[in-house]
Formats: structure tokens, C-alpha cells, sequence
């Protein structure tokens, strides 16, 4: 980033300190994002208001993880767990098509299922985007695919009514040069482990860290700034941040965000800050203080804790996954995914518990969505259409927001 640009970043992120502290205007806000018009009133005041107050009424949101990993089809963590090197990975680049990418029937389906919003994966660990950006030229429109997903899906979503959240994985960068290695970091995840050290790597202290940060928050404000009125950001993941709290501006970015896009609403798994709108923990596990003091310490679990404590009282989202265990299409899992009455029962006891389900599909190599999963969620909307919202929920199943799982 130049000095210029530098400058320019840190005086929007002063202003938007300042604009935290004054009411939101209609001129500032701007014309009534489609998917918030039954909170026109409120947005004219308050865009972030009217954010929160149509999140709680939403329930059910489509998540959807697609990149390079879907080609191999063995889930979205295949470059870290096969240890595949930066340049081998790579090569599937060449093989993205994205062919059978429909946004329009994706949205049609989402609204079909009864669910409110769709969140895609605008870039997970591996690095490749969905979205042009002028970082690189490692995202899809450079690829044979010659097309931004992120674009085709937002206006989708416009002409749907549906709110649309962009996946970014703020915390973890497996291709990125200046991202921290393994040995700064407890958290062994945060590059594959090699048995030699990848020559793409070139962090070597904390200082370098701002390469990275630089990139992250040019990517970001893309985001921002090409796709109209986003329902919100979804960061991700949680550990890379636990790990070394001290690299990430959290505050920083969310400035820029809230400056941006007032009425973007921000997530980062159950909490970073505190300061987040929802918190977005997956599924249900092992106790969260525990979990965060085995891997990263006891300073990261204390800030963990006061994170997800200062989310309790919020309306949050449980996310899930159609498939067994990923995330990303795994051909492994082909006959084993969810049926709609165990996914109108996990919706359930999510809403039960105050938090919407955003429940997840891996999309196939070539863009299409799984057979399945659109048999799943088309049921699941024929029911809810027939006997309404499901209702309650065994709070020790899939759903429950009290100690959420963090893996």
C-alpha cells in the first residue's frame, strides 16, 4: 500500500471513529438496501438498527463454501491437511470453470427453503477469490471461468430481496507470503506443515505481518465498494486471531466497515472484540474456555470468553453444514448428507435459541449445487410453507448457542 494510500486508509478509519458517535442520517445512509425496505423508517435513522432488526426476524440463510477445493473434492482444508505445496495448489486454477455456477437458481432455491439470506465464501484460507480484485490474480475472473461470483450472486440477491453476506477469511492465509508461520503461533494450522519450508513464504518477523494486513484490508474495502449494499461480513477463522491477537487492527477494520457500509453487519465466529453484531459459532462442542486455553493459552481463552460473553444477549447465527464433516464438497460424504427433518430440527433449536441457521451446501466442481442438498432445502421450504416454523429443539443437539463449538 502506498504512503498515499496509507493516509487516506487511516483518516477514513478516524472518521469513522467519530461518525460512532453521531446518529446515523437517511443522506448518509443512502437509498434502502431491497433486502431492508420493511425497515425503511428505521434505516432512514439508524442503518445499522434496521440491520439487527431484520436479522432477528430472518431465521434461515443459505451458506455456501466453493473455491479451488472443490475440484478434488475432498473438502475446503485439503491444502493444509494433504500438505500440498503453494505451487502444486495452485494448478487447479487452470481447472476452474465454474460452468455450472447459476446465481439465480441458487437465490430461487434459498427463497424456495424459506431462508432470508445467502453467504458465500468471497475467499476461504486458500486464498483464491470468487471476486475481481486488483490484489492479484488469483481469483476467478482470471481463471477459465472468466466471471465474478460475488457479482452474479449480490445482484441476485437484489433482485430476490435476499440479504447478501460475503465469507472472508480475515485470520488465515495459507498462500499469502507475509502470513505469520507455525513456529510464531501455537495454533499448528496456520500454514501446512511441510517437510521443507515452502519458498512462497517469506514472513520472518512480526513487522512483516503488515504486507499482509495491507492486502486484507484492499480486498475488504472491494467488497465494500464494487457490490452495493451488503447484509454483512462474515470473518473467519477465529483461531488465527486467538493465536496472535496482537497482528490483527480488529478495531481498525471494523472502522472502515462501519464508515463504508453503515448498515454491513459484522461477524467473527463467537467474537473477537465484543463489538461484533452476531456471533456465528459452528454447531455445538467442547467447552469454548477450555477449548482456546488447550491450543492457544490461557491470555486467548480470557479473551475468547469476554467475547462470546459480550454476544450472549444478542440475536446470533448457528452455522452447519449439510455434509458429515466439511464443508467444501467432499465426494466422500456423497448418500450421507442431512434429509430435511434432521434439518428442520437443527433449524428449530437454533431459532429456539435465539440464533438463525445458516446452513451450508458445498457446491460441486463445476458450480452446480449438490442433488441432494437442493431435494433437502426445497423440502424443508414445502414444510415450513405447509406447518410453519419448526418449534423448539433438544438443547443438547446441533443448535445450541450456550457453548458453541470453535473447531
Amino acid at each position: 500500500m502506498s504512503v498515499i494510500r496509507r493516509r487516506e486508509f487511516l483518516q477514513a478509519s478516524a472518521l469513522a471513529g467519530a461518525a460512532a458517535l453521531m446518529p446515523s442520517s437517511s443522506s448518509a445512509a443512502g437509498p434502502v438496501p431491497v433486502h431492508l425496505k420493511d425497515h425503511a423508517d428505521l434505516y432512514a435513522r439508524d442503518p445499522r438498527a434496521a440491520s439487527l432488526a431484520w436479522f432477528e426476524k430472518a431465521r434461515f440463510g443459505l451458506f455456501m463454501h466453493y473455491g479451488l477445493y472443490a475440484i478434488p473434492g475432498r473438502g475446503e482444508w485439503v491444502m493444509l491437511k494433504e500438505k500440498i505445496p503453494v505451487a502444486e495448489y495452485e494448478k487447479f486454477k487452470a481447472q476452474f470453470s465454474a460452468s455450472k455456477w447459476n446465481a439465480d437458481f441458487i437465490t430461487d432455491l434459498a427463497c424456495e427453503a424459506g431462508m432470508k439470506y445467502v453467504n458465500l465464501t468471497a475467499r476461504h484460507h486458500d486464498s483464491f477469490c470468487l471476486f475481481e480484485t486488483a490484489q492479484n490474480d488469483y481469483h476467478a475472473k482470471a481463471s477459465p471461468a472468466r466471471r465474478d461470483l460475488v457479482g452474479e450472486l449480490a445482484e441476485a440477491c437484489r433482485k430476490k430481496g435476499l440479504g447478501c453476506f460475503l465469507y472472508y477469511s480475515y485470520a488465515l492465509d495459507w498462500r499469502h507470503p507475509y502470513y505469520y508461520g507455525n513456529d510464531v503461533s501455537k495454533w499448528k494450522s496456520a500454514r501446512p506443515a511441510y517437510a521443507t519450508p515452502d519458498p512462497a513464504y517469506k514472513f520472518a518477523k512480526d513487522g512483516d505481518f503488515r504486507h499482509y494486513l495491507d492486502f486484507v484490508h484492499a480486498q475488504i474495502r472491494e467488497l465494500l465498494t464494487n457490490y452495493g449494499p451488503l447484509a454483512g461480513l462474515w470473518f473467519d477463522p477465529i483461531f488465527g486471531y486467538y493465536s496472535r491477537p496482537d497482528l490483527f487492527p480488529v478495531d481498525e477494520t471494523y472502522a472502515m466497515i462501519r464508515k463504508l457500509q453503515p448498515q454491513c453487519l459484522i461477524s467473527f465466529k463467537q467474537g473477537a472484540t465484543g463489538t461484533e453484531d452476531f456471533a456465528a459459532p459452528e454447531r455445538t462442542g467442547q467447552s469454548l474456555e477450555e477449548r482456546v486455553r488447550k491450543i492457544v493459552g490461557e491470555d486467548s481463552a480470557r479473551i475468547a470468553a469476554k467475547a462470546w460473553a459480550s454476544n450472549k444477549g444478542k440475536w446470533n447465527e448457528i452455522c452447519d453444514t449439510l455434509q458429515p464433516h466439511v464443508w467444501g464438497y467432499s465426494k466422500n460424504d456423497d448418500g450421507k448428507h442431512l434429509d430435511a427433518t434432521e434439518t428442520l430440527r437443527r433449524l428449530g433449536t437454533a431459532n429456539a435459541a435465539r440464533c438463525n441457521l445458516l446452513m451450508n451446501t458445498g457446491p460441486l466442481p463445476e458450480g452446480d449445487l449438490h442433488p441432494d442438498d437442493v431435494a433437502t432445502l426445497r423440502e424443508c421450504g414445502r414444510r415450513i410453507r405447509a406447518d410453519g416454523w419448526p418449534k423448539g429443539g433438544d438443547p443438547q443437539t446441533p443448535g445450541k448457542a450456550a457453548e458453541p463449538s470453535i473447531a
